[in-house]
């Protein structure tokens, strides 16, 4: 009873100080140290013993697998060299780095001792890392490799700490060494690869949701645990898994699968990522009794634990400044110098340092100077990192992700989708099937496809689109019909079986309005051409040059009496038509008479352009 009470607290707690924090504008994870510091001396607050195993083995599997499962494999892999730099070298820089200077200041403490406070303060955390990216608004490029070296550095810094424990208590060779670090990364690759594969053919036969969704909570701990029981990195076995589920999901699960499982995986690292910030401030109080109890005066502890936090920042910055100088010298392909700092900065300490810290045996000399010396890590790049980030980023002028361009590449996915089903549709529909039946598939898909193209601009010649209409109106049908639901549930007219699977309908496609009301943003700024589609078709790369439009509007649209949503422009001919939204779709027309490929928007601030014949933005 007193266990389930403590748990209810902790969530209890994490939800009104998250609540706070958004309300606030607050950074999350701060806040929830704090109020775990100031609960820690509250008189009857339970003193926190948080054991090592309940944290690398209940913790980090599934904080890992969440993280994992959302990470795309095509940007980990083109981003496999700077993480490797940052997840293997980083680390090793950091454990011998951080290892030396404690070794220096720490009055008697061994040298493989202070190596092992090295390996426990190296690798920067996964959470933190997020969390902190989501709320600055870093580009992406930066996000995925902090989220990428925060996924495979806990394997190096677990096997330095593995290693440095075995050295205290005798010698370990440098072969051993060598040999552990390969045992652990070659099991914990084979595990996960098995475990990841068996899993993907077994989701692709399960038809239930649920079982599908019980069958996701478990694979973090049946990766993990296998690859520790033959000396492997659970952490890797678990990454490898989360990303092989991720990348094969969409091709194996189905629509409802997918979903549940998103939608509970989110959940489960809200609440795990969350209190286990929370969980650190707990700590510190049976941390600074111990500390206490060592014997040094408050200036040498102060010495040390500024010294230990002050190595953790520079080794990061030192190795990031010869590994970007490095790469220039060589004329390889380097990140700008803005780029370079803010991954320079962005080292955030989290739970696995203080769970590593804890692993730490008994008996090691100093051993709780070393626990705070990592809480002082973790607090304080939390503190000084997180808060600071913001304000370089704002200083650098790095650009955040570009609205626009998301909207861009969207409306542009959703119009190559809806032409492969339209054209699908036309291959299978057969000459029993009902007409009306096809034309309202064609609608259906149109629809989606024309609300993403109207949401790009919203300078033409209608107040509100036709998408911002259908949104309307059908929000106040679905009250009409949630009312009649209610009255015929409460009059008890009809079976609660059948209610259930009618509210289910209910509620599926009034969440699909909400998703699109959220998107219906009027989107700011400049609409180009994103980067990475520009220039992949010949018709797009032969017509750059701008020409002069015949009109100033739709002239098809004003002789027939119609109003456009957005005007497009042919790049061939300078024709002036409507979009595929409005009700004569003279644009596409256009091309179906000339074949002329290419048009561009001619709304005020949109520059990008569109080919037919490919289905390609350029």
């Amino acid at each position: 009873m007193v266990i389930a009470a403590e748990i209810v607290a902790l969530v209890v707690t994490v939800l009104l100080v998250t609540s706070a924090a958004r309300k606030f504008d607050w950074p999350a994870p701060l806040c929830l140290i704090g109020v775990g510091v100031l609960a820690s001396f509250v008189p009857g607050v339970p003193e926190v013993h948080l054991p090592p195993e309940v944290v690398l083995v209940g913790l980090l599997p599934p904080l890992l697998y969440a993280t994992a499962i959302s990470t795309s494999v095509s940007d980990f892999r083109a981003n496999r060299g700077p993480i490797a730099l940052l997840s293997v070298g980083l680390v090793v820089f950091t454990t011998f780095g951080v290892g030396l200077v404690a070794w220096l200041v720490v009055p008697g403490l061994p040298l493989a001792a202070a190596i092992a406070l090295g390996a426990v303060v190296a690798p920067p955390d996964a959470v933190a890392a997020t969390a902190v990216a989501r709320r600055v608004g870093l580009p992406r490029a930066i996000v995925r490799i902090l989220e990428g070296e925060s996924l495979v550095n806990d394997a190096a810094a677990l096997v330095a700490l593995r290693t440095a424990i075995a050295a205290i208590a005798g010698s370990v060779s440098v072969w051993q060494v060598g040999a552990d670090f390969l045992l652990a990364a070659g099991a914990g690759v084979l595990v996960g690869l098995l475990v990841g594969l068996a899993a993907s053919m077994i989701r692709a036969r399960l038809t239930d949701s649920v079982t599908d969704t019980a069958l996701s909570f478990s694979l973090p701990f049946i990766a993990y645990l296998p690859a520790e029981a033959v000396h492997g990195s659970g952490v890797l076995a678990v990454v490898l898994c989360g990303l092989i589920m991720g990348h094969r999901g969409p091709a194996l699960l189905s629509g409802p699968s997918r979903l549940a499982s998103r939608l509970n995986w989110q959940t489960v690292q809200f609440l795990l990522e969350n209190v286990v910030f929370l969980l650190i401030g707990l700590q510190i109080r049976p941390i600074l009794r111990d500390v206490a109890e060592s014997g040094l005066s408050a200036p040498t502890l102060t010495v040390i634990c500024a010294a230990v936090f002050a190595a953790t920042i520079v080794t990061r910055v030192v190795w990031m400044v010869v590994i970007a100088t490095v790469r220039r010298v060589l004329r390889l392909k380097a990140w700008r110098w803005g780029y370079t700092a803010v991954v320079a900065w962005a080292g955030m300490r989290g739970v696995v340092t203080l769970a590593a810290a804890f692993v730490l045996p008994p008996d090691t000399p100093h051993r709780p100077v070393l626990l705070l010396a990592a809480f002082v890590v973790v607090a304080g790049t939390l503190v000084l990192q997180g808060t600071t980030l913001p304000a370089l980023v704002r200083w650098l002028k790095l650009p955040a992700p570009d609205p626009a361009e998301d909207a861009l590449q969207r409306a542009a996915l959703l119009q190559s989708m809806t032409d492969a089903a339209l054209t699908r549709l036309d291959e299978v529909t057969g000459p029993d099937d009902p007409p009306e039946i096809v034309e309202r598939l064609r609608d259906r898909v149109r629809h989606r496809a024309d609300s993403a193209w109207e949401r790009l601009g919203r300078q033409g010649a209608l107040a509100e689109t036709p998408s911002e209409a259908y949104l309307r109106l059908r929000l106040e049908m679905l009250i009409a019909e949630r009312e009649v639901f209610l009255e015929a549930r409460d009059a008890g007219r009809v079976d609660d079986t059948v209610l259930r699977s009618v509210l289910e309908t209910l509620d599926i496609e009034e969440s699909m309005l909400d998703q699109a009301a959220d998107e219906q943003e009027a989107v700011e700024g400049e609409l180009r051409t994103p980067t990475a589609t520009a220039g992949t078709c010949k018709h797009l790369v032969k017509q750059r040059k701008p020409v002069l439009p015949n009109a100033d509007g739709c002239a098809e649209c004003i002789a027939e009496g119609h109003t456009w949503v957005h005007l497009r422009i042919c790049l061939s001919c300078g024709h002036v038509g409507c979009c595929d939204s409005s009700v004569g779709k003279h644009a596409a027309a256009h091309f179906k008479e000339t074949l002329h490929p290419v048009m561009r928007s001619q709304e005020p601030g949109e520059t990008w352009r569109w080919c037919f014949v490919d289905q390609q933005l350029g």
